[in-house]
C-alpha cells in the first residue's frame, strides 16, 4: 500500500494540473462487476466520472516471480500498477507519465 501511495504521490507531482482532485486508491481485488467475461481480473480500475483510480494489491503481487516476492519487487509491481492506471486515465502512453523514473546514468 505504501507503494502504490508513494507512486501515486510521485505522479501527481508531475501531473499536477491533469490530476486534481483525482484520489488513488488501493484495495485487495475488484468487485466481481470489474472481471470481464473471460474471467480476465484487472490490476487497477479507472472511474473518470468519480475521479478515482484503484490499484489493486493482491493482483500485482500474484503477477511477483516465484521467489522473488521481496519489497523491492513489491513496489516495482506497484509502481507500474500505478503509472499503467494513470496513463489510462490521462490518455498517455505508460512512458509518458513518468519518463525520468527509470533513466540511468
Amino acid at each position: 500500500m505504501d507503494a502504490v501511495t508513494d507512486a501515486a504521490g510521485y505522479v501527481r507531482e508531475l501531473w499536477r494540473e491533469e490530476l486534481q482532485g483525482v484520489s488513488f486508491k488501493c484495495a485487495d481485488l475488484p468487485e466481481q462487476s470489474n472481471v470481464d467475461e473471460d474471467g480476465r481480473v484487472p490490476l487497477w480500475t479507472v472511474d473518470r466520472a468519480a475521479r478515482e483510480i484503484v490499484v489493486y494489491r493482491l493482483v500485482y503481487q500474484r503477477f511477483l516471480a516465484p521467489g522473488l516476492e521481496d519489497e523491492w519487487q513489491e513496489r516495482f509491481a506497484a509502481e507500474g500498477a500505478v503509472f499503467r492506471a494513470t496513463a489510462e486515465y490521462l490518455g498517455k502512453d505508460p512512458w509518458e507519465v513518468a519518463p525520468d523514473r527509470f533513466r540511468h546514468g
